[in-house]
């Protein structure tokens, strides 16, 4: 028969390890930021470069932006492998915790960047059945 003490300590490493997935999709989401902050940025230098032309300085574009995101995801993907990877092969400093943490991560981060492609081809194609 199983303890009161050993099933209150599982409750408590499930909930440690949700704690620690909601972490996680919080900074998948924060992958996301420098798109946004870099569009924020861009928003209110037009604003106030109307009257001042000779303050504009080099601003990134839309696809390096994209591009920077696209990187992020990528990176997660690769440390969840690297991670799933190196359990597999019995690294003693890597626990399923943090494998499946990171797995959550590249999930998180891959399904956003998804929604955001597929936002885009609509946009697009909205874009191409406007009448000219």
């Amino acid at each position: 028969m199983i303890e009161r003490a050993d099933i209150s300590g599982v409750l408590t490493q499930i909930r440690s390890a949700q704690s620690q997935i909601h972490q996680g999709i919080d900074a998948s989401r924060a992958g996301f930021s420098p798109l946004v902050s870099g569009l924020q940025e861009n928003s209110s230098q037009l604003v106030a470069g109307v009257g001042a032309a000779s303050n504009i300085k080099e601003v990134p574009s839309f696809a390096t932006l994209l591009k920077q995101a696209i990187d992020n995801v990528n990176g997660h993907q690769q440390q969840a492998n690297d991670l799933r990877t190196r359990y597999e092969m019995g690294d003693p400093d890597v626990d399923i915790v943090n494998v499946m943490i990171s797995a959550q991560k590249s999930s998180v981060a891959f399904e956003a960047m998804s929604q955001v492609r597929t936002r885009l081809v609509s946009a697009y194609q909205e874009v191409m059945r406007m009448p000219i």
